[in-house]
């Protein structure tokens, strides 16, 4: 049996089953009766990864050619692999692939505006693995299935191993991207989300040249029809807080922000499950007693199939996929106006940054390109205090091209619409983590609506002094206290010595950028950073 992808052919192994395009229902039943899942009492699939419960960045490669080797900005987060060894390495996947008794196929797009999405044909060995991409991506119409053409392909192979030495890679692991032809090779790793953040990885390559803003975000819309983007790294609340009962969620991590549009790249979501709360989060809780939701390392008791969410002994990183439309006040077009507002979410372990600021379009871009928060004590090995992180344009892992592409998008499609701007911070108060505490949801909740309905631009602000942005003095309903951070620590000296040596980090972190950005971003920057 011989399948064909945008180029070449492959050979399925004699009397090998070759399954296109099947449904959730037949996914499911394959993926029990072929032993890769159990099914709990309600009713998800529940699988495990094996050694591989996250993405595997280090082990992720773009061919460097004729076409990338301008345009990609060569780096940690995009490693250079020759065409050479891409070359073998697609030889020994058509080999392996040509070994297997079954073969998944699905044609899906990534993006949900017709003009801008992009087709791709995903192969795969495993029947749970077609269903997650199945649920993760765009599902074509019947029209639109029977006169699909793939774009890229993507070929997911987990019991693949390569050869560092042969491959030119790093380990048996491999996730190896072919731009020119437009092929993308997955292997050794049992992690799904490898595939899902391959499609965002493509069309954060191909949609800049289109005009389009590929973005790391969350989104939804008011009842006025106003959009509202949620931009923030792991633990900030992106997916908390742009699920509002009164919004409708528009999608939970990847967008594009068109002339017309902020459109969702997915059909689906991915969500956290390791200490998931029934009263804290009941949409997303209701997820996982649904048929149609695939539950990654959940702990499930052998024998009466229930979960148990708490359990973190076969991943920290336990999550769930299931179809956008379980969340009842989800988008049915996948799509909104374009925003209005920018929301740009913080931890700051280090209890300097106010709980909402009010950024200038330079600023803005400036904070864009940092991509700030905080990790804590505990959240990683060897992780004793605060540490700062910086991810450019919050998700430098899936950003092939020079982050001064994304935030001069950005910066254009602000000045275009008028948006407001506004960072805002989830982390601590009163005192840096182990001395303060967290910022109270509710002061979250009550600011993000302020700003959101407008109320917040009519406030009084004060220009702070170390980071250079306008900071509210009074917001009704909010203690007035907490909006100076400096006036929450016991020991105001002690504050102003924590914020100078956030500024400082600001600073070491932005010299890779200076040469690529103007005067007027240059001086959005806290006060003082490129004094000499």
């Amino acid at each position: 049996m011989t399948l064909t992808l945008t180029k070449p052919e492959i050979t399925v192994k004699p009397g090998g089953r070759l399954h296109e395009n099947l449904d959730t229902p037949q996914l499911v039943e394959l993926a029990l009766r072929r032993g890769e899942g159990r099914m709990s009492e309600h009713g998800a699939l529940v699988v495990e990864t094996g050694t591989h419960t996250g993405r595997s960045a280090q082990d992720k490669f773009i061919v460097r050619d004729v076409e990338t080797k301008d345009d990609v900005w060569w780096g940690p987060s995009n490693k250079p692999m020759k065409g050479g060894a891409f070359e073998k390495l697609r030889e020994d996947f058509y080999k392996h692939l040509s070994t297997l008794d079954d073969v998944f196929v699905q044609d899906l797009f990534g993006g949900s505006q017709p003009e801008f999405r992009v087709g791709v044909r995903i192969i795969t060995e495993l029947a749970w693995h077609s269903s997650f991409v199945r649920t993760m991506l765009v599902r074509p119409t019947a029209d639109e299935l029977d006169r699909f053409s793939a774009d890229y392909t993507i070929i997911d192979l987990p019991s693949f191993r390569a050869d560092p030495e042969r491959h030119g890679c790093r380990s048996e692991t491999v996730i190896a991207i072919d731009f020119m032809n437009k092929l993308i090779l997955i292997g050794g790793t049992g992690y799904a989300g490898e595939m899902k953040k391959a499609v965002f990885t493509v069309l954060n390559y191909v949609l800049p040249r289109q005009g389009v803003m590929p973005m790391h975000c969350s989104a939804n819309i008011g009842p006025d029809g106003d959009t509202a983007i949620f931009f923030g790294l792991s633990g900030t609340g992106k997916t908390t807080l742009s699920a509002d009962a009164s919004r409708t969620l528009i999608g939970d991590d990847e967008h594009g922000w068109s002339d017309t549009a902020v459109f969702n790249f997915e059909g689906g979501c991915y969500a956290k499950m390791i200490r998931l709360s029934a009263e804290a989060e009941p949409e997303i809780h209701a997820t996982t007693q649904r048929f149609g939701t695939i539950l990654e390392n959940v702990v499930m008791h052998p024998q009466t199939r229930a979960l148990d969410l708490d359990d973190a002994s076969l991943a920290e990183n336990s999550r769930g996929a299931y179809p956008i439309h379980f969340i009842p006040n989800a988008s049915r077009e996948n799509m909104g106006p374009v925003p209005k507002t920018i929301i740009m979410l913080t931890a700051d372990a280090f209890g300097v940054l106010p709980p909402i600021a009010h950024l200038t379009p330079e600023q803005a871009m400036y904070h864009f390109l940092s991509g700030y928060t905080a990790k804590v004590a505990g959240t990683e090995l060897g992780v004793t205090e605060p540490e700062a992180t910086f991810s450019t344009c919050f998700g430098a892992p899936f950003m092939p091209r020079h982050p001064s592409v994304y935030g001069n998008l950005l910066r254009r499609r602000i000045a275009r619409g008028g948006v407001d701007c506004w960072l805002v911070n989830t982390g601590w108060t009163g005192g840096q983590y182990g001395a303060g505490s967290r910022m109270p949801i509710k002061v979250t909740r009550a600011l993000l609506n302020a700003a959101l309905s407008g109320k917040l631009k009519q406030a009084e602000f004060r220009i702070d002094p170390n980071f250079g942005f306008a900071v509210p003095i009074a917001v009704e309903g909010v203690d007035g206290n907490i909006l100076d951070p400096r006036a929450t620590w016991e020991k105001p000296d002690k504050y102003d010595q924590a914020a100078r040596g956030l500024a400082d980090r600001f600073r070491r972190n932005f010299t890779q950028f200076v040469a690529h950005v103007d005067e007027s971003i240059r001086a959005a920057a806290p006060p003082g950073m490129f004094d000499a």
